[in-house]
């Protein structure tokens, strides 16, 4: 037998007040304290069960709870595996309504003219709950909100039932954990890229870095040699236009002394300069042997310091190169490392027209 009962919400505080209690609603209101001790009992049998499977015993107590079943229990848990215990608990505690129906209300009006509700239905699904605890479970997890009293007995669960619940929840389990650990693996993986890469990325920056500050102290020595250069040849040629107008001024004085106009002084010439021992090189040819590689040709200019000849062998051949060694006597290394070493020219270094250098 079903009854529809109306929302207690939009009825009166006196409509609301329960009916006087009978003979046969005391019997019936006792049977069901007894049926809810052995729904108790059941859970307790029930919570083992749960508890040996491996799961959190307040969240065992917590599924029992608004369950009152283990079939119930078992979808509970599964349901709310990702939510913190905390937060159940709290929500358990504030004891916030979920159906339009309050328990005291159905409790109230469980039974008519003798007649026990032995379950409860609810008309948006047609499921058969148990207790009202398992309607409240059903109403948070559906959010249905209509339901009825009914006679119909909730069967329970026989043994085979049971363990097939427990072995698919334990699948579901076990499948979750490894979707948690390849994600897991997957997520360290990305992290360990992310890593590698800004790890590189910040080697990289450092290795620019590095090459722009020699370059500019490259290029300062160089601005240096040219600004000390023009300033020896601008003293040289002060020192010999002193020394001309001293010899040009004795020669005058000699002339006037002698008797011997100025015009018929002999003037001493200014020796030459000596020539060059050796002709100014532009271009320096340069062959490189590198380990394991077949040589490599080369021209550069004179100016060309041995720092961006280094850069453009390393930019063509992909290694790192480190030191030049000349083959000819009397050899002698040049480190890369050394800002004296790596910022003389090719003419500094003697090694033009050409020369044959040794690459480490």
């Amino acid at each position: 037998m079903q009854r529809v009962w109306p929302n207690p919400c939009y009825l009166s505080p006196i409509l609301r007040k329960p009916p006087p209690k009978t003979l046969t609603q005391s019997k019936s209101r006792k049977l069901r304290v007894k049926d809810q001790v052995n729904f108790d009992n059941m859970g307790q049998t029930d919570r083992d069960v749960l508890i040996e499977m491996g799961f959190d015993p307040r969240r065992v107590d917590l599924a029992l709870k608004y369950s009152g079943g283990l079939q119930d229990a078992i979808t509970w848990l599964g349901s709310h595996e990702d939510t913190q215990i905390d937060d159940l608990e709290k929500e358990s505690s504030t004891g916030a309504p979920v159906a339009s129906t309050s328990k005291a209300d159905a409790e109230g009006s469980k039974t008519t003219a003798g007649i026990e509700a032995k379950s409860y239905k609810c008309n948006d699904c047609g499921k058969l709950l148990r207790n009202w605890d398992a309607v409240q479970f059903h109403a948070e997890r559906t959010e249905h909100q209509n339901f009825d009293e009914s006679v119909e007995e909730v069967k329970p669960l026989t043994e085979d039932e049971k363990n097939a619940k427990l072995q698919e929840l334990k699948q579901r389990l076990a499948e979750k954990r490894i979707v948690q650990a390849a994600e897991s693996v997957a997520e360290a993986k990305r992290n360990e890229a992310i890593r590698r890469k800004k790890d590189q990325d910040s080697e990289k920056i450092k290795e620019e870095l590095r090459k722009k500050e020699q370059l500019k102290d490259i290029e300062r020595r160089k601005q240096e040699k040219i600004d000390d250069a023009k300033a020896k040849a601008k003293i040289k040629a002060e020192i010999a236009a002193t020394q001309q107008a001293r010899r040009e001024a004795a020669a005058k004085a000699k002339a006037e002394r002698e008797g011997i106009s100025a015009a018929q002084a002999s003037i001493p010439e200014v020796p030459s300069a000596p020539s060059a021992s050796k002709a100014a090189h532009a271009e320096a040819r340069l062959r490189f042997q590198i380990s394991g590689r077949p040589p490599i040709t080369k021209t550069f200019p004179a100016e060309t310091s041995l720092f961006e000849v280094a850069s453009s062998v390393a930019q063509e051949t992909g290694i790192t190169i480190s030191t030049f060694t000349t083959t000819f006597p009397p050899r002698k290394t040049y480190r890369l490392d050394e800002p004296l070493d790596s910022s003389l020219t090719l003419k500094e270094a003697n090694l033009t027209p050409s020369a044959s250098l040794l690459v480490g």
